[in-house]
């Protein structure tokens, strides 16, 4: 069996960690409060990722090392460059390959769908420049670097545009105001997909140094909606458009740059992935309901 360091304790990490607890193998989850997780031979470890010597000291003998850490959105800018650094010299030093959780952002507003892993970056927000950078850093090291990229997410603990600003009225039958178009076609990946791409990623035989995309699955905000209020068992609240000087006025400005995502279809290819690493998607229905998962937690709990 074989050693793993998962830097990063969000929902995709801790998934990670898991599956590959499941099959037997040695996981270190570490984050700057990595918490504790029931799952087989994993080890938390509470870190900085920024302390390529410390994570080098906790990769020992390490195969590979995801890096699956998330920094604040708003500080992107600053704090994931360090980040990724610490990862790449710890992973320099131990001799383990990278697999770097990322997403779409660095394709940019031009692009046209549906967006292949070949496609050349060509990022137009401040947030896919510093994802296209992350990535060149890796791919750029003495090691073996692979990126996982995915779309929004949808699974239990998720947090982006449709679990900030949809879900919480969803839960409380009232209007959704969302930004962009909501009948364009978007994708969504499922946390558990995005932990399943990144462990059959971490051992693909072909060549290194390219990206792999989740499989995923495609709706319109609409219908998305749609969906959650029949897992809900309640009627389709009234849809409205969220624009850029309301989302400055709620405090969510660092949204407004990558809101373009929602403005038209956008759609991705992970025919790739479903071919040579053997991956394919969960049913939306069953994201929707992972996603509440947490939520009907809560609910009961305060019951």
């Amino acid at each position: 069996m074989g050693s793993y360091v998962i830097v990063g304790a969000g929902p995709v990490g801790r998934e990670t960690a898991r599956l590959l607890a499941e099959e037997g193998h040695s996981v270190v989850l570490t984050s700057r409060n990595a918490g504790l997780l029931d799952a087989g031979d994993v080890r938390t470890v509470s870190a900085d990722a920024t302390d390529a010597a410390q994570l080098a000291k906790i990769s020992k003998g390490a195969e590979a090392i995801f890096m699956c850490a998330m920094a604040a959105y708003h500080r992107w800018p600053t704090d994931f460059f360090p980040i990724m650094d610490g990862t790449v010299k710890a992973a320099e030093d131990v001799g383990a390959k990278i697999v770097v959780l990322g997403n779409t952002y660095s394709y940019g507003e031009s692009a046209s769908s549906p967006l292949t892993p070949s496609l050349v970056p060509d990022p137009t927000t401040r947030k896919g420049i510093v994802r296209h950078i992350m990535w060149q850093r890796a791919v750029r090291s003495n090691v073996p670097a692979l990126e996982v990229r995915a779309s929004d997410y949808l699974g239990d603990g998720a947090i982006t545009f449709f679990t900030l600003l949809a879900l919480p009225s969803l839960l409380k039958s009232e209007p959704i105001s969302f930004p962009g178009n909501p009948d364009a076609t978007h994708t969504w990946s499922f946390t558990k997909d995005t932990a399943r791409t990144l462990v059959a990623a971490s051992r693909f035989r072909g060549e290194w140094g390219r990206a792999f995309h989740v499989p995923s699955q495609t709706a319109s905000v609409r219908e998305l909606v749609q969906k959650f209020a029949i897992a809900l068992k309640i009627g389709v609240p009234k849809l409205l458009q969220l624009t850029s000087a309301e989302l400055e006025g709620i405090g969510f400005h660092e949204a407004i740059e990558i809101s373009y995502l929602f403005n038209k279809p956008v759609l991705i290819d992970a025919s790739e992935t479903e071919q040579l690493l053997g991956v394919t998607a969960s049913s939306l229905e069953t994201m929707v309901h992972d996603t509440l998962r947490s939520k009907n937690a809560c609910d009961n709990s305060a019951i």
